[in-house]
């Protein structure tokens, strides 16, 4: 079940518009001291620009939404993009849109249309993952079993990683919350069963968009 979405890397991004020049610095972050101190050091880094445009989205459920407008026209910068980053399904994301004026303003809705389309720019060059809930079973079986389990067609859902092989064969098996059922019960069927699970545990992964 996929939880949220958020960008994979962090990422700078340049662009022109209308002479002004707009550098987007976006990264992954989950929380607010870390989005706090990305933005310092980005203000920092271009402390001679005109305006250093923080904002931020936290929370699987975009509880925190925060931005200022760093002396841009009120609600033409800081608002903007963090509206762009929720009605784009994006959180826990931290951007700093750094603006050197080239002496053509740019109006209201100028500056709005110029710092979204920087925002989603950025986005694009740094990929963009949907976070899922996994069912983590770290597993043991026997030689024989493991080339069972092996040769059974799962469904993309299912990853088997870490495999280390000694006494037994130990791995750790990914399966998707609904499908664990089904999963622990076709794993039954060729231990008959056996015990094979040593661990369960849920976490969450980053699964890349290819589109």
């Amino acid at each position: 079940m996929k939880l949220y979405s958020t960008i994979l890397k962090s990422c700078e991004d340049e662009n022109v518009i209308e002479k002004s020049r707009f550098i987007t610095n976006i990264i992954p972050c989950k929380t607010r001291d870390k989005a706090e101190k990305f933005f310092k050091e980005i203000k920092n880094k271009y402390k001679d620009a005109t305006h250093n445009v923080p904002a931020m989205v936290l929370g699987d459920k975009f509880q925190v939404q925060w931005a200022s407008d760093d002396g841009e026209p009120q609600g033409t910068a800081g608002a903007p993009i963090v509206q762009m980053l929720v009605s784009e399904g994006i959180t826990n994301a931290a951007v700093v849109v750094t603006r050197y004026f080239g002496g053509i303003k740019l109006g209201t809705g100028g500056l709005v249309r110029a710092y979204t389309s920087c925002v989603k720019n950025a986005i694009l060059s740094s990929g963009i993952c949907d976070v899922e809930e996994r069912i983590c079973l770290d597993c043991r079986l026997d030689y024989k079993g493991f080339n069972k389990l092996s040769a059974m067609d799962f469904s993309d859902a299912v990853n088997i990683e870490d495999v280390r092989y000694m006494d037994n064969v130990y791995f750790k098996f990914f399966c998707k919350k609904n499908e664990e059922d089904t999963c622990i019960n076709r794993i039954d069927s060729i231990t008959f069963g056996g015990e094979w699970i040593v661990n369960r545990d849920t976490v969450y992964v980053e699964i890349p968009r290819t589109e």
